[in-house]
């Protein structure tokens, strides 16, 4: 129990005082006007209250990620605790914080424009390309999953083909319609229900006599699945997570001011590292040890299965509607804003102005025919690639973040030290992972070690002969 809460201190202590620290090192900027007073268009560039930004980025980061992925990480034992803290306080929350800003300062860019401005043409390229194929995917893979729940909630004659079309249906209008229309009304319900949940859990762990074991580095995965890199890919949501930058733009567009930035950015994510915290503690003193966990997660069940037992089991009936509510509407509310954000990030590449939803309609009706079609098509290893792309992206990112504070002479230290740990992270997991290069795990270290130590000496040099990087990282 001590590792636990002194996790969740960690987590506040590191927003209370290091977030602080990171938005001096920006340089926020009271003063400066923000894109949603500048270039207010009624759609996506909208003003809009701050607690209810902090909601929907929260929930727009979440959804079952924190809570999926702290369970299925919790099978590597308490030592899941230690990424989550750190990683949250000083990698997930940094990279968030700081993308997040960058885009406010450019208008509410999109990655892959951040990644061009900063890291140069051929990332834009190549970026602009994964950026969009990711944010689809991530909608894609969220339609099937809830639409077949859905059918075997309802009668026979609403199926999963019917459900499929209806929630297409509500991510196109998620979509195209101005973002204060759906996604500012139900985000900050879904994210109570989720902080709700959360807190539920928490008190049925600790009041209900289940021990959460305390800190061992041991790797205690019952396959022996090791480490490093695997649980640092698995664990994403709630300690350092790509995706999240893809999201950030959405929310950029509409604050009110710069220091807004702290509670929205860094400060969703913390929230979100508690959750993850919260889940991995459920998931080792529900199930007393990783065994009997993933004997439930290996087993059929998934980790939807133990998420419904530990719901239902310490909150009773209505611990089972907000498990059922949780697994269905957070994928949603994670596959509409993906689908938002691929579409503001087509707009950029092809400077499209989406100010008429007819200009809209001609963005998102091509990419939600590929959605059907794909939707129809069993493609496990294509979303087995998302888990490492995600910490690519995270990687990536944190490179253009230290690029942007190097050009404007700030301590690019708090990004580049978490850049070059996900760069190992990636390069490692990808060089020896089934879906990968299936390298021996010693010669994929070392390849992957030796490649992160290049990265990190060519930023130098790039800062070195250009004069505190004044262009970009590469062409």
């Amino acid at each position: 129990m001590y590792t636990f809460i002194g996790g969740l201190i960690v987590l506040i202590l590191g927003y209370l005082f290091y977030s602080i620290y990171i938005g001096k090192q920006f340089g926020i900027d009271a003063n400066r006007k923000t894109p949603a007073l500048t270039k207010a268009d009624g759609v996506d560039y909208i003003s809009m209250p701050t607690w209810k930004l902090v909601l929907i980025q929260f929930l727009n980061i979440a959804g079952l990620g924190p809570i999926f992925g702290a369970i299925q990480g919790a099978m590597f034992g308490p030592v899941a605790f230690l990424w989550v803290m750190f990683g949250c306080v000083l990698g997930g929350a940094v990279h968030d914080y700081v993308s997040g800003m960058i885009s406010l300062r450019n208008d509410g860019a999109s990655l892959s424009e951040i990644h061009g401005k900063y890291l140069g043409n051929a990332a834009q390229k190549i970026m602009r390309v994964l950026t969009v194929f990711f944010c689809m995917i991530v909608g894609i893979v969220f339609i099937a999953g809830p639409a077949g729940l859905l059918s075997q909630l309802t009668p026979d004659i609403f199926n999963k083909t019917f459900w499929i079309f209806v929630i297409i249906a509500y991510y196109l209008l998620a979509t195209v319609l101005p973002i204060d229309t759906i996604i500012g009304k139900i985000y900050p319900i879904f994210a109570v229900v989720l902080i709700f949940m959360a807190v539920g859990v928490t008190g049925g762990i600790l009041l209900g006599g289940f021990t959460i074991p305390e800190l061992t580095l041991a790797n205690l995965h019952p396959k022996g699945i090791s480490v490093w890199p695997n649980m640092f890919v698995t664990i994403a949501c709630g300690a350092v997570s790509g995706y999240h930058a893809t999201q950030s733009p959405l929310v950029a567009r509409c604050m009110k001011n710069e220091t807004d930035g702290r509670r929205i950015f860094y400060g969703a994510m913390i929230l979100e590292g508690c959750i993850a915290m919260i889940w991995i503690a459920a998931g080792l003193a529900f199930y007393g040890d990783t065994n009997n966990l993933a004997g439930v997660i290996y087993g059929g069940s998934g980790a939807a299965g133990a998420v419904y037992e530990i719901t239902r089991t310490l909150l009773g009936p209505i611990g089972g509607v907000l498990a059922m509510l949780g697994v269905i509407a957070c994928p949603i509310t994670t596959g509409d804003t993906s689908f938002r954000a691929a579409r503001i990030a087509l707009s950029e590449i092809i400077k499209f102005p989406q100010n008429k939803i007819k200009n809209r309609l001609i963005l998102a009706i091509p990419m939600f025919a590929v959605a059907i079609i794909f939707t129809f098509v069993d493609f496990p290893i294509l979303w087995r690639y998302m888990t490492f792309l995600t910490q690519a992206f995270a990687m990536v990112t944190l490179w253009a973040c230290s690029v942007y504070l190097a050009q404007n002479e700030k301590n690019y230290w708090i990004t580049t030290l978490p850049a070059a740990f996900m760069t190992a992270v990636s390069l490692c997991y990808i060089l020896q992972a089934k879906e990968g290069f299936r390298l021996n795990p010693t010669i994929a270290n070392t390849v992957g070690l030796a490649i992160t130590l290049g990265c990190f000496a060519l930023f130098f040099y790039k800062i070195k002969i250009k004069g505190n990087a004044s262009t970009s990282f590469c062409k």
